[in-house]
């Protein structure tokens, strides 16, 4: 009888994955009635407070944390997976998309010069993102070491960007899908599309780009260790791909197409750079994936690294073959690798490259899925949004809910918006959080809670406020004096101050223990530099975008995330209904 007891425990212990209940979205002590509620937003100021000086901390990220998953992920991928999920999440519409765009509008031949140079900035972010990743094995990427580094109001503001970065790159990618499948079948441009009477960028319905974001999503959802084989067929046919672009756009090169090569002057080469520094963009879902790493220390500079240094090489190559074989004032914005075989006379080239550009995007989709879901998961665990996103299912080991949110506001954003409307806010959103990952870095090299003595913290407060005013300092006098110099007589050596000041004057009190960024203080310094100058780059609308969002996001931490989280760091919630734990103490009664 005691042991029927034990099992009717386990039975009720058990609570379905599916569940919809007001304790599943709301389980802090602040939601549970409205006169509650009332008197949590009038201590506003004081949990504010108290979040902007709060850090996580390692051993809390990669234990209390993560059990609000209730299930873990399966450590099932090892750095082969990680290298072809490299490929995968990267190299797609950026590419195929972006290339023809800025060579259109800014760069011009000089295009190459924009991949050598944000594909620099990215080269120095993954770094950062790589030893974090090492150290911090979670699913939560940038959010879960800026939560542990720069605090959990940082952390926010990076949540917010990365489910806004995510939500818009996906959708960016579904309609960029359907422009290929439109020059794959031979038809017009937007024929594939719905034209409404709505406002200009907006007036385009794209149904089946909606269709493609819920299958990867779908296929993300069954398996990560299934999603990796897939991406590895799909990643190497695209490979054969990339490799005919480079090979049959250099046979086909005429040298005098680069001429002008800087028809829109160096200020149009960083414009563009800032643009298609989006094409490096997906890298960070690879460090979401370190949960499910086998071996972290080890698999994960393999996969980033390795896989980031040879797309590099790829995007220049690729680059330069579309401006050597048409004029720039003639490559197609849309579907500029199809067009531009089929101005040399290969046509039936344009329906190779279509294909691959398809293939291309869909594993970018794919592998988006997986990392967006992820960081998904881990912003929920910490309860800046409902915890029910952070669920992982039982039997499939993925994040359903998660991955669910992120598309089904994907698809909304891709049934309406155009291409250029996404892809600015987009840029500004990624550098802006590569920017905050490479000040972490410094923090946690230079800055340790009960070793760092007061003097030597407010020496690297100041040091890097320095860093980040003169580098903020040069990106506004390159947009204002694009031909002027002596600015810079007074922003690089101040930049040159503050880096030096952190490398002479504050100790380096933790080292990495495994994997870490040669040359600090320089090189995250030169991150924070190239990050805040690229985002310069952008235009004013860019900028009006992103400013509104955020205000958006702020009205929601002040009204939502800023008590749950409070709540979640104070204890004061419903704590999840862990299996094991039941059948545990159910074992203790029997």
């Amino acid at each position: 009888m005691e042991g029927q007891g034990a099992v009717n425990g386990e039975s009720q212990s058990r609570r379905s994955y599916w569940r919809w209940s007001k304790e599943d979205f709301f389980p802090e002590e602040s939601f549970k009635s409205w006169p509650i509620y009332c008197s949590a937003l009038s201590q506003t100021h004081l949990r504010f407070r108290d979040r902007l000086l709060s850090r996580s901390d390692e051993d809390n990220e990669l234990g209390e944390v993560r059990k609000q998953s209730e299930h873990d992920m399966k450590r099932c991928l090892n750095w082969w997976d990680l290298t072809w999920f490299g490929f995968g999440s990267v190299i797609g519409a950026g590419i195929f998309v972006l290339t023809g765009q800025e060579t259109h509008r800014h760069a011009g031949p000089a295009i190459i010069l924009s991949y050598v140079a944000s594909g620099v900035s990215a080269m120095l972010s993954v770094f950062c993102y790589t030893e974090f990743a090492v150290e911090i094995p979670v699913a939560g990427g940038s959010f879960a070491y800026l939560r542990v580094e720069l605090g959990d109001f940082a952390a926010f503001i990076a949540a917010a960007n990365l489910i806004l970065e995510s939500i818009i790159g996906s959708a960016s990618v579904a309609r960029a899908w359907t422009s290929y499948l439109t020059t794959l079948l031979n038809r017009p441009q937007n024929s594939l599309r719905i034209q409404t009477n709505l406002a200009h960028n907006f007036n385009y319905l794209d149904p089946i780009a909606v269709i493609v974001l819920f299958i990867t999503a779908t296929i993300a959802m069954t398996s990560t260790k299934k999603t990796s084989y897939f991406n590895w067929v799909a990643s190497a046919f695209h490979t054969l791909i990339i490799a005919f672009v480079i090979v049959g756009g250099f046979i086909h090169a005429d040298p005098a197409n680069l001429k002008p090569f800087f028809p829109f002057g160096s200020q149009g080469v960083f414009r563009a750079a800032a643009i298609v520094y989006f094409a490096y963009g997906g890298f960070d879902n690879i460090a979401t994936m370190a949960e499910e790493t086998r071996n972290p220390s080890r698999d994960i500079p393999l996969g980033l690294l390795g896989s980031m240094t040879i797309i590099t090489v790829i995007y220049c190559l690729m680059a330069l073959a579309l401006t050597m074989m048409q004029p720039y004032t003639n490559i197609d914005e849309q579907a500029a690798y199809s067009i531009a075989f089929r101005s040399v006379g290969l046509k039936w080239a344009q329906y190779v490259v279509a294909l691959g550009a398809l293939k291309g995007m869909t594993t970018v989709l794919l592998v988006g899925a997986l990392g967006q879901a992820r960081y998904t998961t881990h912003i929920a665990r910490s309860h800046i949004i409902p915890p029910l996103f952070a669920l992982v299912h039982p039997k499939t080991g993925t994040p359903i809910y998660a991955t669910l949110l992120i598309t089904i506001c994907a698809a909304c954003i891709a049934l309406f918006s155009s291409l250029d409307v996404l892809t600015s806010l987009l840029s500004v959103s990624t550098l802006f959080i590569f920017m905050m990952m490479a000040t972490a870095l410094l923090v946690r090299r230079y800055y340790q809670r009960g070793v760092t003595e007061q003097r030597d913290l407010l020496k690297l407060v100041i040091c890097l406020f320095v860093i980040i005013a003169s580098s903020m300092g040069t990106a506004a006098y390159w947009g204002l004096r694009p031909h002027g110099w002596v600015g810079y007589t007074i922003t690089v050596p101040l930049w040159v101050a503050g880096t030096l000041g952190i490398q002479v004057l504050v100790p380096q009190c933790r080292k990495p223990k495994v994997w870490g960024v040669p040359l600090v203080p320089w090189l995250p310094s030169l991150s924070i530099a190239t990050n805040l100058f690229l985002m310069g780059s952008l235009g004013a609308d860019a900028f009006i975008r992103f400013g509104l969002c955020s205000l958006l996001m702020l009205v929601y931490y002040l009204f939502f995330g800023l008590h749950a989280t409070y709540d979640m760091a104070h204890r004061r919630y419903g704590k999840p209904n862990l299996v094991e734990g039941k059948l545990q103490k159910a074992e203790e009664g029997a």
